[in-house]
C-alpha cells in the first residue's frame, strides 16, 4: 500500500500501434525515450483497445467502461447537436465517475495538454484546472493548427507536439503543493489527412528521407480500404509517420527530464498509451478500422502499447505477457493509487484491476479482450479472434496461434463451426450483461456521437 499520494501522468497518444515502438521488437523507428520508460517500468506486452476511434477509446479509459456503456460509439464530430465546440457543447463522460474528477475530489492538481475529444472542448471539464487543448478531434496540419488557450481559440504557430510538450511542462513546473493529475493528449503520430501526402517536418525529417523503413509492409491495397489508399507504400506517407512518432519520443524525453528536475521522478507513476492502433500497410490497410468497409479488426489496428513506470512501487525491466482489455486501465490505476474503494459499482464495470501485476505480485487473469464498433463485435482469445458484423455479416474466424497474419478466415470452413458458435456464444454473453440498453446499437439504442454505419 501506498503511505502517500502518487503523482499521475498519463500519456495518450493518437492512432498508434504497438508496432511502432523499440521496446516490441521496432529496430528502425527511432523512440529511445519511450523504450527508456519501458525499461525503467512494466511493459504489457499484449493490451488491446476497445474501439477503432478516438472519443470512444478516450472515455473508456477515463470511465472503464465499454461503449455499449458510455454512449460513444464513434468519434465525435458531425452530430447534432455538436457536442465539441458551440452553444450546446457538453462533456459526454460528465454522467459517469471518471479518473480527472475522482482524483480532483481526492485533493489531486489536474491538467491537461493536447486532445480532449470528448466534449465542450472551450471550457475545463471535470475537475482539470489547467486546460490547453484542440477545439475537435482530427489533426488538420502539424504547424498553424487550431488549439484553445485560456477560454480562447488561436492557431498554434508551434510544432503542435511540441507545443503539446511545452505546456505539460508548464503544468508541471506550477505544481509545487499536493499530488498532480498531468493528462498528456498527443495529436500525433496521427497519420491521417492530407497532411501525411507531404513531407513531414520535424527534427527527425532528415533522418528518415532515405530509409526504407521495412516495418511497414508493401502489400496490395486491401479490395475493403474506403479511405487512404493513396497512402499505401507511400514513402511520403510512411517516413512521416516514423517522423511523428519519433516525435513524441522527443515530448516524452522532455516530460521525464522535467520530473526529473522538480523532484517528482520517483514519485510519479507515468502510463504511455494510444487510444487505438494502426495499420501502416498491414494487410493492405492503412490507418484503423473505421477506414475500411465493412469496418475490420485486424491485429494491428486493436494492439496497443501500454507501459507503466513508478521507480517508487513498480519493479523495473519486466513484461507482463497477459491479454488484457483497455477498460482494465482505469479501475488498475484506481486501486494501484489507492482509491480501489472509489472504484464505482454502477454502471457494473467490465474491467479488471491488475494493481498486484504491477507491485511485483501475480493473481489469476484470463487472457480473454473484446472489441465494439457501431456494428462490428470482436472477442479476441489467445488462440481466436471472432469477428461478428451485425445483422448480416460477413463475420471472421482466425487461427491466431497458427495464422498469426489473418491470412485464412475460418468462419465458414465445416469443422470450425462448433468453435465459432462457441466464440459467438462467449461475445452475446458479455455484451447481454454489460451493455446499456439505452446504448446498445444492437437493440436499437441512440449513440452520443455521429453514426459511421
Amino acid at each position: 500500500m501506498l503511505t502517500t499520494k502518487t503523482n499521475v501522468v498519463l500519456i495518450i497518444t493518437d492512432n498508434q500501434g504497438a508496432w511502432t515502438l523499440g521496446c516490441y521488437g521496432n529496430d528502425e523507428i527511432r523512440t529511445p525515450n519511450i523504450d527508456r520508460l519501458a525499461a525503467e517500468g512494466l511493459r504489457v506486452s499484449r493490451a488491446y483497445c476497445v474501439n477503432s476511434v478516438c472519443s470512444p477509446c478516450r472515455a473508456t479509459l477515463l470511465t472503464g467502461l465499454i461503449p455499449s456503456q458510455h454512449g460513444i460509439h464513434s468519434y465525435l464530430g458531425g452530430e447534432v447537436p455538436d457536442a465539441q465546440m458551440g452553444p450546446d457543447a457538453y462533456c459526454t463522460i460528465r454522467e459517469f465517475p471518471n479518473l480527472p474528477r475522482i482524483l480532483s475530489e481526492n485533493g489531486y492538481t489536474c491538467g491537461l495538454s493536447g486532445k480532449w475529444h470528448l466534449g465542450d472542448s472551450l471550457h475545463p471539464q471535470e475537475g482539470f484546472s489547467y486546460w490547453f487543448t484542440k477545439p475537435k478531434g482530427h489533426t488538420s496540419r502539424f504547424y498553424n493548427d487550431e488549439a484553445i488557450w485560456q477560454g480562447k481559440v488561436h492557431e498554434e504557430p508551434r510544432y503542435y507536439t511540441d507545443a503539446i510538450t511545452d505546456h505539460a511542462v508548464d503544468f508541471l513546473r506550477q505544481t509545487d503543493d499536493g499530488p498532480f493529475f498531468l493528462m498528456v493528449g498527443y495529436n500525433a503520430p496521427y497519420g491521417l489527412g492530407e497532411s501525411m501526402l507531404y513531407e513531414h517536418r520535424n527534427r527527425h525529417t532528415a533522418h528518415y528521407a532515405d530509409k526504407e523503413l521495412k516495418c511497414f509492409p508493401r502489400e496490395s491495397v486491401h479490395p475493403w480500404l474506403y479511405n487512404n489508399r493513396d497512402m499505401i507504400n507511400n514513402p511520403t506517407s510512411i517516413r512521416g509517420y516514423a517522423s511523428a512518432v519519433s516525435g513524441v519520443d522527443d515530448g516524452v524525453a522532455t516530460v521525464l527530464d522535467t520530473l526529473r528536475e522538480i523532484g517528482h521522478d520517483r514519485d510519479t507513476l507515468v502510463v504511455y498509451t494510444t487510444d487505438q492502433g494502426f495499420c501502416g500497410g498491414h494487410h493492405g490497410m492503412w490507418g484503423m478500422g473505421d477506414h475500411s468497409r465493412p469496418i475490420h479488426t485486424y491485429e494491428e489496428s486493436v494492439r496497443i502499447p501500454l507501459i507503466y513506470r513508478h521507480l517508487e512501487g513498480i519493479p523495473g525491466g519486466r513484461v507482463w505477457d497477459r491479454m488484457t482489455g483497455q477498460y482494465d486501465i482505469f479501475p488498475t490505476i484506481l486501486s494501484y493509487l489507492g482509491l480501489r474503494h472509489q472504484t464505482p459499482d454502477c454502471p457494473t464495470l467490465p474491467g479488471n484491476s491488475y494493481a498486484p501485476v504491477l507491485r511485483g505480485g501475480g493473481g489469476e487473469w484470463e487472457d480473454l479482450v473484446f472489441f465494439e464498433y457501431e456494428n462490428v463485435r470482436m472477442i479476441r482469445t489467445s488462440d481466436w479472434r471472432y469477428t461478428r458484423r451485425h445483422p448480416d455479416g460477413p463475420d471472421e474466424l482466425y487461427d491466431m496461434r497458427n495464422d498469426p497474419c489473418e491470412r485464412m478466415n475460418l468462419v465458414a470452413h465445416p469443422d470450425m463451426a462448433q468453435q465459432a458458435e462457441e466464440l459467438r456464444h462467449r461475445l452475446e454473453g458479455f455484451f447481454d450483461r454489460y451493455a446499456d440498453p439505452q446504448y446498445d446499437l444492437w437493440e436499437g439504442g441512440r449513440s452520443k456521437a455521429g453514426r459511421l454505419i
